[in-house]
């Protein structure tokens, strides 16, 4: 873009929020157009990968979430949610300008960075805890995943300017968690989009092909819904009822997983088209329904009344399947006009026509979402992913205990599933159950519409191991890892044990296990306090023996590399021996073209008494003979033998890397002052940082770069003359 250019495109940025804040009252509206100019601010200079200023980001986000319906703080949240990640903003500095609700919500949307905690050794155990904050944040405020929504929406959309491993990456995380959480959240519009968008990066063929098909029959489709409408209209206009009436065809991603996953051809697909008819109220709803089957034959088995039992989302419409007048089924959707905004904004419509959400809609709204963080707890990696991904997902089928109340369970679901759905305590009780009156396994699939009856008993010794391998939902798995993690301490104990060493035999490393050492690192690894907790944590679930088994092999393999390599220089050392200069400057007795690093815990630099310690795998570390570290390590009889001379060579030139504390009055212009001396001298700063005390005093520790000890010294000389400063000296381990 030229300067003109891009001057019109700003405006037109501004234009665009300055409508959406005008919709607001006056005192949002100055908030809204506030939280603009911080953010215009603060991404100043940065550009997107289309090359246009970043700023445009935020905009299209705060557009999609206007869009949604949501209010002001979500708007600015909108606005300001890249800027702690990628800005110089602090998360107190916008709670400061623009309130903790929305800098709270602006936190939980941040893009979570890369985590480097050694746990964390996989891409599914970084995305747990990726999803788990998102969850957490969630429960908080909901409105933090429909902002991160509308932030991937603009992503989608500007996909292209991404690399194309980047696109499919970014579309299959999307297709996996993010369209059905917009699904969950009931926001249909953004769900539909999400998918289309995806489907066309991960299989650009079949899109096109769908698409091409689409725009080949537009015309009789067309035909074929007007006609459609307008017989509907007709009809209801005769009898009184006003309505409003909807035609439109599928989604693209809807008919591919339909033509897909049935392995249909477009002239086996009947239900291309719907029709969605919306009415003031619900007596009409019904009212509809009777017309529309008196108009068109209905298609049995077809029909579904999601009004007397709404999905979990939320939505609610009665759905019928219809033969139209040429003989092709269609989709006939009826509900009201509140029924019509559920479904289209889901969850946002509590903001966009109940002024948010409360009481009740809040707890039904947040249970799905706890239920998630609770499951978290007692799964790996793996496990949590998928049960993620199937929570998510999940057909449902609805189910009936005796009484009436509505079960709602996911596709395949048992009578476990349906006891613990209960309760915990009917599901740990559970001897049997029986549906429609009949008794059934405790592992047959229910299906909707049957009236479950759990059959239990105060003598029961509890679930059986067995069952996490039945249920469908995680919630009854985790109940029933709950169960055993409490009530058989013991068992778990001994079966844990069991299966490990079993498992640690057929894999050759069960030597290898027996030594405390090892133990003890991966009881670490595995987040376990002690080797009894991870035998109980494997005997009743809640540690993958999987994953214990690859975190051993992997030790052992580190070990037997470490051990290779000190064999190596165990016969180095027993070689001819000789004197070797390498480029550090240092010469290691014994030994030829070694690997050497100066310790970082004492910095040596020519001048210094040193003395080198022969690591495991990683070549001489060099220390200073009065070092604290080292002098420990001396003491210890297993490492005696791995202590060598060494001695600065003469006459060589290096440069070497030290750290400086120093003390000072905190005043204006002590750092500038410190630069400028050290600038002088021509001296390196590789590293500053610094603490304030309440005092009045600051200390700074840096890390410069000096020729040996006698020019450290200088340089220490020398910032003891710059004003305030009360103390300079070398930092060194133990002192």
């Amino acid at each position: 873009m030229n300067e003109q250019e891009m001057q019109a495109y700003l405006e037109n940025l501004n234009e665009q929020i300055r409508q959406i804040a005008a919709s607001f009252p006056e005192e949002e509206e100055k908030q809204i157009l506030r939280a603009y100019s911080y953010a215009y601010k603060h991404h100043e200079g940065q550009l997107r990968k289309s090359g246009e200023p970043y700023i445009m980001h935020p905009v299209a986000v705060a557009v999609n979430i206007e869009q949604m319906g949501l209010d002001a703080e979500s708007i600015m949240a909108g606005l300001l949610h890249d800027t702690i990640e990628d800005t110089a903003a602090s998360y107190s500095e916008v709670a400061k300008e623009f309130g903790e609700v929305v800098a709270m919500l602006v936190d939980g949307v941040t893009k979570l960075t890369q985590m480097e905690h050694t746990s964390y050794s996989t891409k599914e155990e970084q995305q747990v805890e990726d999803l788990r904050k998102m969850f957490i944040a969630m429960a908080k405020d909901i409105r933090v995943v429909m902002i991160k929504l509308a932030d991937r929406l603009h992503n989608m959309r500007t996909i292209q300017f991404q690399r194309e491993q980047k696109q499919k990456d970014i579309s299959v995380e999307t297709m996996e968690i993010y369209a059905p959480l917009a699904h969950r959240l009931g926001i249909q519009k953004v769900k539909l989009e999400l998918e289309d968008r995806s489907l066309k990066i991960l299989d650009p063929v079949g899109y096109q092909e769908i698409s091409d098909y689409l725009e080949e029959q537009n015309h009789g489709f067309a035909d074929f819904l007007d006609e459609t409408k307008n017989r509907i209209v007709e009809k209801l206009e005769q009898v009184g009822i006003h309505c409003q009436v909807k035609a439109r065809l599928k989604s693209v991603y809807s008919i591919y997983r339909k033509l897909y996953g049935q392995n249909l051809r477009f002239s086996e697909m009947y239900d291309i088209c719907a029709t969605r008819v919306i009415v003031k109220s619900l007596a009409d709803c019904y009212n509809v329904l009777g017309l529309i089957h008196d108009l068109y034959k209905p298609v049995p088995g077809r029909f579904k009344d999601y009004i007397s039992t709404p999905k979990p989302n939320g939505y609610q419409s009665l759905h019928t399947v219809v033969i139209g007048t040429e003989g092709i089924p269609f989709e006939v959707q009826i509900r009201t006009e509140e029924m019509d905004h559920q479904a289209e904004y889901g969850i946002a419509a509590h903001w966009k026509y109940k002024n948010g959400l409360r009481g009740g809609h809040k707890e039904e709204t947040f249970a799905w979402v706890r239920q998630l963080i609770e499951s978290q707890q007692d799964s790996d990696a793996t496990d949590f992913i998928k049960n993620v991904k199937t929570d998510l997902f999940a057909d449902e089928v609805y189910v009936f205990t005796p009484r009436g109340d509505v079960i709602n369970l996911p596709k395949g679901a048992t009578p476990i599933d349906f006891a613990y759905a209960i309760h915990s305590a009917v599901g740990n009780r559970m001897t049997g159950a029986k549906v429609n009156g009949r008794i059934v396994p405790i592992d047959c699939e229910l299906h909707s519409g049957e009236i479950v009856d759990v059959i239990t008993s105060k003598n029961s010794t509890g679930p059986k191991r067995d069952w996490m391998q039945i249920v469908k939902t995680n919630g009854a798995r985790t109940k029933i890892k709950q169960w055993f993690k409490k009530e058989r301490r013991e068992e778990n104990i001994e079966q844990g044990k069991t299966v490990l060493e079993r498992e640690l035999r057929a894999n050759l490393v069960y030597d290898h296990f027996q030594h405390p050492e090892m133990q003890e690192l991966i009881c670490s690894r595995m987040n376990v306090p002690n080797l009894e907790e991870l035998y109980a944590g494997i005997g009743y679930g809640g540690v993958a023996l999987s994953r214990v088994i690859a975190k051993v092999k992997d030790e052992v393999a580190r070990v037997k590399a470490a051990e290779a390599k000190e064999a190596k220089l165990a016969a180095a050392l027993a070689s001819k021996p000789r004197k070797s200069v390498g480029d550090t400057g240092v010469i290691v007795e014994g030994l030829d073209n070694c690997m050497v690093k100066f310790a970082k815990c004492c910095t040596p630099v020519p001048g210094d008494p040193i003395i080198g310690f022969i690591t495991r795998g990683y070549g001489v570390s060099v220390h200073r003979q009065d070092c604290a570290n080292a002098k420990t390590s001396a003491r210890n009889p297993d490492e005696d033998g791995r202590w060598i001379r060494t001695e600065w060579a003469e006459g060589e030139k290096h440069q070497y890397s030290t750290g400086i504390k120093l003390t000072a009055n905190n005043r204006v212009g002590l750092l500038s002052d410190l630069m400028t001396q050290l600038s002088n001298m021509k001296i390196n700063v590789n590293e500053l940082n610094a603490r304030q005390h309440d005092d009045g005093h600051c200390d700074l520790y840096l890390t410069v770069t000096v020729n040996d000890k006698e020019h450290l010294e200088f340089v220490l000389n020398r910032l003891m003359r710059v004003s305030g400063v009360s103390e300079v000296k070398r930092i060194v381990a133990g002192g």
